[in-house]
């Protein structure tokens, strides 16, 4: 879907996931965002209610800390959030050089090899609530074994990043270091 949109002139994609989570109410901001800046990848950060299951919500703090090491940084808040536009020229130069996950591990490969190019991420807290009679395509044993496996693949990428990763590291840092000079 995506090279045939880029074929057809778009520049953008909008995700939104299937299972009604995500408030379509934030679409218009997220796009405004994506407009204001058009080579950056916009995500959701989820705010949940008290819909949320307890085991989803802190079992997707294990994604969280790995994709922390993966990328060295606690720039991607929420990496799983499937309420997003993508830069598809950007998008599409990852998609078409590697092998991205598909299904529920999807959303965090994409995401932290889009930032491992330098793609800009700009995220918008968004609300999140799981319907009462909400059905989810999760499955609880192959997409955990397939988000192990990305994690092992991202894992392993880091270590063979590390020679670009620490210097944009070590970058940022002096940059949030360094005081602002006023004319």
């Amino acid at each position: 879907g995506w090279t045939a949109a880029h074929h057809a002139g778009f520049t953008h994609a909008v995700q939104v996931d299937a299972d009604g989570q995500h408030d379509l109410n934030d679409l218009p901001r997220l796009v405004a965002l994506a407009e204001q800046t058009p080579g950056a990848v916009v995500t959701g950060i989820p705010i949940y209610d008290s819909s949320v299951p307890r085991s989803r919500y802190y079992g997707r703090y294990l994604t969280h800390v790995w994709v922390w090491i993966n990328t060295l940084s606690l720039e991607i808040r929420d990496s799983m959030c499937g309420f997003r536009v993508y830069p598809l020229a950007e998008t599409l130069a990852v998609w078409n050089s590697v092998r991205v996950s598909r299904r529920m591990a999807f959303d965090t490969d994409i995401l932290v090899r889009l930032w491992w190019r330098g793609v800009p991420l700009r995220q918008l807290p968004t609300r999140v609530t799981y319907p009462r009679d909400g059905v989810s395509n999760f499955d609880l044993l192959w997409d955990n074994v397939r988000i192990t496996g990305m994690h092992a693949r991202l894992c392993c990428g880091m270590l063979l990043r590390l020679p670009w990763l620490l210097p944009r590291l070590l970058a940022r840092n002096l940059k949030r270091q360094r005081p602002e000079s006023v004319a």
